[in-house]
């Protein structure tokens, strides 16, 4: 068996060599810097192979974890267990086909070297991050996350957009770091170490005898309140909306990277979650308003980038809500996915612009009564539940995951609705129904997958208290009535109140706004530009309005 320092040296060699590369472009930080390209490509092979070999390794003898160095049990120490492997294999082929496409994307760049260069220090950080066995390196890989995207938001300095939205994700990022601060010095003097497995296991082992830690609903509170602010939930979600200055590759790695720090600090602290009451709550709340905004003015948007923004909120809002519901296998099992589909969403938006922009969608002329509507939901929430049942889905204490199950099948209302409406309803009610049993075959499937691979990492799924029933069931009917509405929006889109509320939606009711004028966002320094004053900002952003096109290409 491969000896512990081997393995130590094989997991950091990862985050090293993007580390090398990250101090070579200070060498090469201009045009054509064939050594950093060199080095930035390696580094992701390099990633790859590592992250292989400890998947090998975690499936045959277990999780594992390198020797302390630092004192007092608090310092830099790696942790290999089934959910460090899996961030760390997604984070390797996001590194391979981000740093790949960004060698083509800014060739003639006359700083494509400090570019790559801050690449690869922001892929070391979110490696460090997912690998941290300790508390001590769990914070410092927390912050450097968020100094190297900075570098990142910032890359043309000169632009006031960029310099906006990079002063409010660098506020909300400072506040995000002092309650994980906050939650580590907590945990530190409660346990008396930084060792993350000898922090679980005390509250695995007090949970199983029913005593209750002292003070871990707080330190649970202020690790959720952290998450929200990495994950821009409302109302702290403006900056991500407006991170379009920064080249295309920095949104394909923020939004498919960067952005799951949140659920994935919520998914490693698991048991400290499941050990509290009210942190659960805070998360189905804030996460659940935040998925159905992010939805709703998503539908409104006029620019690509920027619905692909409110579906990255929305996204992250959904997967913090299924953390909330205590479904920890289902939330990684979404955050996988999100990131490989907007990572392709955003690195192809140029192409799919013009494709979309070819195509041309003939208008509903016919009109759909509600009830059909209603008939729509229930029978793709009947079908799904008739399912979920013969799967063998025990209601009473899995009723969280049947739950996050009916609110994924609720989008195939559409068809059950459309088919009602057909002159062939039966043939399309029957393909609408194989359609939801092959989407619930599908999830269930995944999410047992998911969910045998995590066993060791996240507390199993116990049979939720009265209050989640309540909260359950509030999420449901919300989804449910937001699905209603959406199906009938095309409809009824010709009314003037509906345009008169899109346009409302549209600006995310104005929350940003009121986020821009109490943090200031608008005033900003740099040496370029010397001073960007609030009346430059927003002339800045009305020309970004006005000159916004629609997708068929029409004028917003």
């Amino acid at each position: 068996m491969i000896s512990q320092n081997l393995l130590a040296l094989i997991v950091i060699l990862s985050p090293a060599a993007f580390t090398i590369t990250a101090l070579m472009s200070w060498f090469q930080p201009g045009l054509r810097p064939l050594m950093v390209k060199r080095m930035g490509m390696f580094s992701t092979v390099i990633s790859i192979a590592i992250a292989i070999v400890c998947g090998y390794m975690v499936m045959n003898y277990g999780q594992f974890q390198t020797g302390l160095i630092g004192f007092n049990n608090l310092g830099f120490s790696l942790r290999v267990d089934a959910l460090s492997v899996m961030m760390m294999t997604m984070i390797a082929l996001l590194g391979f086909i981000i740093v790949k496409f960004s060698i083509n994307y800014l060739d003639g760049d006359k700083r494509q070297g400090a570019f790559i260069g801050r690449l690869a220090a922001t892929i070391a950080s979110v490696q460090l991050l997912v690998l941290s066995g300790n508390l001590g390196i769990l914070l410092v890989s927390w912050i450097l996350t968020s100094v190297s995207l900075h570098r990142l938001l910032v890359f043309y300095s000169d632009r006031p957009g960029a310099l906006i939205s990079a002063k409010k994700k660098f506020i909300l990022a400072r506040l995000g770091d002092l309650c994980l601060l906050i939650a580590v010095v907590m945990m530190y003097n409660q346990f008396g170490t930084g060792d993350l497995e000898s922090i679980f296991t005390t509250v695995k082992n007090n949970q199983a005898l029913g005593f209750p830690l002292a003070g871990l609903e707080t330190v649970a509170i202020f690790l959720v309140l952290t998450a929200l602010l990495k994950s821009a939930q409302f109302p702290t979600h403006g900056w991500l909306i407006e991170v379009m200055e920064t080249p295309t590759p920095v949104s394909a790695l923020l939004h498919a990277g960067l952005l799951n720090a949140g659920p994935f600090l919520i998914i490693r602290m698991a048991f400290v979650l499941d050990a509290s009451s009210y942190a659960p709550i805070i998360l189905m709340i804030v996460g659940g308003f935040t998925a159905l905004f992010g939805s709703v003015v998503y539908l409104t948007q006029t620019s690509v980038k920027t619905a692909l923004a409110y579906s990255s909120i929305a996204h992250m809002g959904f997967s913090l809500m299924v953390c909330g519901l205590g479904v920890y296998p289902a939330a990684m099992l979404h955050l996988v996915a999100h990131s490989f589909y907007k990572a392709h969403s955003f690195l192809s938006s140029g192409s799919v612009i013009d494709v979309i922009r070819g195509s041309k969608i003939k208008s509903l002329e016919q009109s759909i009564k509600p009830y059909k509507v209603i008939i729509g939901i229930a029978l793709a929430v009947g079908v799904y539940l008739g399912f979920a049942m013969i799967w063998g889905i025990n209601p009473e204490k899995e009723l969280s995951l049947l739950a996050i199950g009916a609110i994924i099948v609720l989008g195939l209302s559409r068809i059950f609705t459309a088919a009602l409406e057909s002159k062939k309803s039966l043939p399309l009610l029957l393909q609408a129904a194989l359609m939801s049993i092959i989407v619930t075959t599908a999830f269930f499937t995944l999410e047992s997958g998911m969910h045998y691979l995590l066993s060791a990492q996240v507390p199993e799924l116990t049979a939720p208290s009265l209050g989640k029933i309540a909260a359950i069931s509030i999420i449901l009917i919300v989804f449910a009535a937001v699905v209603f509405i959406q199906i009938l929006a095309p409809f009824i889109s010709q009314s003037s109140n509906y345009s008169a509320l899109a346009i409302h939606i549209r600006n995310g009711f104005y929350a940003n706004a009121i986020f821009d004028r109490t943090v200031s966002a608008l005033r900003v320094h740099s040496p370029e530009t010397k001073h960007v004053t609030l009346l430059q900002a927003d002339q800045f952003k009305r020309i970004e309005y006005i000159n916004a096109e629609s997708f068929d290409g029409q004028p917003a």
